[in-house]
């Protein structure tokens, strides 16, 4: 069975003059000429190919990527509007459509956004909805205190920057505890701190206890050597100094040179840090 909005294997049944069919008789699909790989096909060949519907609501197959995949979130721009929705770029020809009734605020032309990709089932069409917590998980399973997850960031609150975990819940990472500069649309790796009682979820950018140190240690040391075994920057610094360079808490980076000095892998001097050996 077709996975519409996904990609999906299939054996090439025959060619005609304008593409080649794939799948049996009674489900087959269209892979018009220009979707064809220049190494060509012929019968009895597999191809992945992305399956989406057309214009007249006909499953196509294509095989150009998309950003994204139903059941995926995505950050695109909007291309166009119209006064019942929005048209968003995801990369293919036929641009991807969210309805003015899944959008939270109005799209503009030009804008960029976080959306989810659907399917409606009853007619095959792939849409987006802007209604990120709505369609996120709420029930817990698959997501403890202390695991590594990956984050996009959907909006930014005074409290913090809201962030899809892992492609299924959402959480927050709060700007007193964030300490790298985080815009909406950006991917990064993050940690869930905590699973509130009320199913909420808090994260931070490094893991709780000694193992952040580490992170931040071996950091510190790489952009040592890109600045050239020296950074003019101390554990008497200004935090904000701190911050903008490292992307850092101040007592994170003192923790982390301390660290480092121990080790004999920097020395820490009035003017700022040095490695002992850089080549």
């Amino acid at each position: 069975m077709l996975e519409i909005g996904n990609y999906n294997e299939l054996v090439v049944q025959r060619e005609v003059s304008f593409g080649f069919y794939l799948n049996p008789k009674e489900e087959e699909v269209l892979l018009p000429s220009k979707y064809v790989p220049e190494t060509g096909l012929k019968p009895g060949d597999k191809i992945m190919v992305f399956i989406y519907t057309d214009s007249e609501d006909r499953p196509i197959a294509t095989t150009l990527k998309p950003n994204a995949v139903v059941g995926e979130f995505a950050y695109l721009k909007v291309t166009d509007i119209a006064p019942f929705g929005a048209f968003l770029d995801w990369g293919l020809e036929k641009e991807l459509f969210i309805p003015k009734n899944e959008m939270v605020l109005l799209f503009k032309k030009g804008e960029r956004h976080v959306v989810k990709l659907c399917l409606d089932k009853d007619t095959n069409r792939v849409y987006a909805t802007a209604k990120i917590e709505d369609n996120c998980i709420k029930y817990m399973a698959g997501v403890t205190e202390g695991m590594a997850v990956d984050l996009l960031i959907y909006a930014i609150t005074n409290l913090g920057y809201k962030a899809i975990i892992n492609n299924t819940h959402y959480g927050v990472l709060y700007k007193n505890e964030t300490f790298e500069p985080l815009k909406v649309g950006d991917r990064t790796k993050g940690y869930i701190h905590r699973i509130r009682d009320d199913g909420k979820i808090d994260l931070r950018l490094k893991k709780a206890g000694y193992s952040s140190v580490e992170e931040s240690a071996a950091k510190i040391v790489d952009m040592l050597k890109d600045d050239g075994g020296f950074i003019p920057l101390h554990d008497k610094s200004p935090t904000d100094a701190i911050m903008q360079k490292f992307g850092m808490s101040k007592k994170e980076f003192k923790r982390s040179i301390g660290k480092l000095y121990k080790e004999r892998t920097i020395n820490i001097s009035d003017n700022g840090i040095s490695l002992l050996e850089f080549n």
